[in-house]
């Protein structure tokens, strides 16, 4: 069971987890930081722990296929929750490692849908279905049109992505990030 992110990096260095992967991860919960900075201010309810710690873990697979961290490929996505359960980390969590590519189809939790657009968002890449699937959550916890949300969170993705170039620049020198 992880509880806090300390823990998820501890983890993923156990199995394994490069220093370019574990960079990575933590680019990402940068990106994911901002995002809940934002669900804060505007009072949603969610559960800020779990997207920190999909974030913290949603590459996990890349220990097993390296591979796919520099090039294409989906294989790490399964073999990532397949290993985290193994490991004894809640599903829920271990879920991220498949749903922060595979956003496409329906049920996803606002959370996990926040790790997805974080993953992108950490590198400055706007996916424009992603973010209108997030919002849609967003206004249906609200009970509003997602119009009325749409050009705040814009705003936000646009901001988070701005920073891309630099967390790009520092996930090629893992030890300063």
């Amino acid at each position: 069971m992880l509880n806090t992110t300390t823990e998820a990096y501890q983890l993923l260095s156990h199995l394994g987890a490069t220093e370019r992967l574990l960079a990575h991860v933590k680019l990402v919960g940068e990106a994911a930081d901002l995002l809940i900075a934002q669900f804060e201010d505007m009072g949603l309810a969610f559960d800020a722990n779990l997207i920190r710690l999909g974030a913290a873990i949603h590459d996990a697979g890349k220990i097993l296929h390296p591979n796919e961290l520099d090039g294409p490929g989906s294989l790490h996505e399964p073999a990532g929750e397949k290993m985290l359960l193994e490991q004894g980390v809640q599903s829920i969590v271990a879920r991220c490692c498949v749903t922060h590519a595979q956003w496409q189809g329906e049920g996803l939790s606002l959370e996990e849908l926040a790790v997805a657009t974080a993953d992108k968002l950490w590198k400055g890449k706007r996916e424009a279905e992603l973010e209108m699937k997030l919002i849609q959550a967003i206004a249906r916890q609200k009970q509003v049109n997602h119009w009325d949300i749409f050009t705040m969170l814009d705003d936000a993705f646009e901001t988070i992505a701005a920073g891309g170039s630099d967390r790009l620049e520092r996930s090629r020198y893992p030890t300063s990030a």
